[in-house]
């Protein structure tokens, strides 16, 4: 099973160009992730920031919002071996709904969203100007706290240990997953986002991803028995190490000359 987050890209874009833009959204994230306000209260006043119609929201998005290479490709290897994929969002449904059939195609419609949802303000309508806003999935401080979501999962097995439990994966990237970032087998964080700040500080195992190529290449070696769980997280564990450590070499070394 494979539960992902839809990208902080659309909530991104929305902001930055229909709200009060890309300085101010980073400073919350950063408060967010350094623990001095809640994921739900800056996400809240972010949308607060745009007036837009909600129609013309998802117009924008849709012409402007670009699929993840290899999304596609991994897909539809997912729904070919029977591999669940199961959207997580502290995103809107109708805004993940209309991305994923204009990214993916008619086939988007089948992919399960739990995620937040868009109401009318009252007295208004989400076609008009400030007529609408977030209805959050639950009382949490993230909004849509994901670990709430997904222990059930693992809890359905505890429960019936004569079934098979299947081996969960996770890939996110930004502030909003850090609830779900100790829930899963296998946590994929995009390279050189938030996700990766708050995993390496906490000491949460992780292994980094650029695109859904190399999430794919990972899932197809460990569903084919290729490789495991374990391997592949100490291969990204020192993968990162490495990486870091020759940035470090490579900062001291310019310093010097």
């Amino acid at each position: 099973m494979v539960l992902l987050r839809c990208k902080t890209v659309a909530n991104d874009f929305m902001t930055d160009n229909l709200g009060f833009g890309g300085e101010r959204r980073r400073q919350l994230n950063i408060d967010c992730l350094e623990g001095r306000a809640t994921f739900r209260d800056t996400f809240q006043e972010m949308l607060d920031s745009i007036s837009t119609p909600f129609p013309e929201c998802i117009k924008l998005l849709c012409d402007n919002i670009k699929l993840d290479p290899y999304f596609n490709d991994f897909y539809h290897w997912a729904k070919k071996n029977n591999v669940p994929v199961i959207v997580l969002s502290s995103g809107m449904v109708p805004i993940i709904r209309a991305l994923l059939v204009k990214l993916v195609g008619p086939e988007g419609e089948e992919i399960p969203i739990i995620s937040n949802n868009v109401v009318d303000r009252p007295g208004r309508s989400r076609d008009q100007k400030d007529g609408w806003t977030i209805q959050f999935h639950d009382d949490s401080g993230f909004g849509h706290d994901k670990s709430l979501t997904i222990r059930p999962y693992a809890q359905h097995f505890v429960d019936r240990p004569h079934e098979t439990r299947p081996t969960m994966f996770y890939a996110g990237d930004g502030v909003s997953d850090l609830s779900a970032a100790r829930e899963t087998d296998l946590l994929f964080a995009k390279k050189g986002r938030d996700l990766v700040t708050y995993c390496e500080r906490e000491g949460v195992p992780f292994t980094i991803f650029e695109d859904w190529q190399s999430i794919l290449e990972a899932t197809k070696e460990i569903y084919d028995g290729k490789t495991s769980v374990k391997k592949v997280a100490a291969e990204g564990a020192k993968g990162f190490k490495e990486e870091e450590e020759l940035k470090k070499e490579g900062k001291e070394e310019a310093t010097t000359k």
